[in-house]
């Protein structure tokens, strides 16, 4: 029995190694420069300030592109972000393009002998999958933690001075530390399945809780940017029960705390058009189970304009 768990350990630590050194050349240390901005006193001018941050390199119909949070960037131009790939290398992103609701970033790059890494699908991830989170915490570039997905769809999170309106995370127990932001967690096929983008810490380091956009909401928004410099979400046109809750659902016959209930439909909206009406239950939005009205609310908006999705509600006669 010894040996046997001697040599399901080998096996995994060459598999962590292989994915880390498949992975390795995709990532990216990000440095941006605000700038020097006027100051509220004297009349004077701040010191510029930097944020540090990571970053993965994909290829989307034959050019290349960084991915990162858009919080690393937000403040800063072009030619004041420095993107240093694995091998030294220093290049300027050619394009920013954003997403403060969701805090996506993509910067499209120019160089030679680029690594894109692989995007998985992040919809086919278990609590207890081991993934790897790869960037660089506290400026120290190339760092490699492991861990597993401990749980998902954290959602209604407070993260830093914003509130942001899509939340769908990932959470892990992978040591995430700031500069971490933006950096990819790989999962053991190395593929990317999502990006790091914030830890829960009472000390400022990590403590087991960090916090990932799944690459499916990530790509969503991403290819939006690239193509149209925006981001399109569909629209189905109601208001939700905040307040349904376990006893709510047993109390209109639905034995699971799951589904959002609809306290109002916008008149000339999808929702009205398809026959919504106030007190409906929404159970399942296409194939997925809703859990709650907040999951609604991001489902709906990694949806693109003008598809249709079958809606499997729940009304009281």
């Amino acid at each position: 029995f010894a040996a046997e768990e001697s040599i399901d350990e080998q096996l995994q630590s060459a598999v962590v190694k292989a994915v880390a050194r498949l992975i390795g050349p995709a990532v990216v240390h990000i440095e941006a420069d605000s700038g020097p901005r006027p100051s509220l006193q004297f009349g004077g001018r701040k010191p510029q300030t930097e944020e540090a941050g990571s970053g993965v390199i994909v290829e989307y119909r034959g050019d290349f592109y960084v991915l990162t949070n858009r919080h690393v960037v937000r403040n800063s131009t072009p030619d004041g972000i420095s993107i240093y790939l694995w091998d030294g290398r220093m290049v300027s992103p050619t394009r920013v393009l954003g997403d403060d609701e969701s805090d996506i970033a993509v910067m499209a790059i120019l160089a030679s002998r680029l690594t894109a890494a692989p995007i998985g699908d992040s919809a086919s991830l278990e609590i207890g999958d081991f993934v790897l989170a790869i960037g660089s915490p506290f400026g120290l570039s190339q760092s490699v933690t492991f861990g597993i997905v401990s749980a998902k769809g954290r959602r209604d999170l407070r993260l830093g001075d914003a509130r942001l309106r899509f939340q769908d995370f990932l959470q892990t127990d992978a040591a995430i530390n700031p500069g971490n932001s933006g950096g990819p967690l790989v999962n053991l096929r190395g593929e990317v399945v999502g990006i790091n983008t914030a830890i829960a810490s009472a000390s400022g380091g990590n403590e087991g809780i960090g916090f990932a956009i799944p690459a499916n909401m990530f790509m969503f928004v991403a290819r939006q940017l690239i193509e149209k410099g925006r981001v399109d979400r569909a629209f189905l046109g109601v208001s939700l029960d905040a307040q349904f809750n376990a006893d709510a659902a047993a109390a209109a016959g639905i034995p699971c705390p799951v589904g959002a209930r609809i306290s109002a439909v916008t008149a000339g909206s999808p929702a009205a058009v398809a026959g919504l009406q106030v007190g409906d239950i929404i159970l399942q939005y296409g194939d997925v189970p809703v859990e709650n009205d907040v999951h609604l609310v991001n489902l709906v908006a990694q949806t693109s304009v003008d598809d249709e999705v079958e809606l499997v509600v729940y009304r009281e006669r």
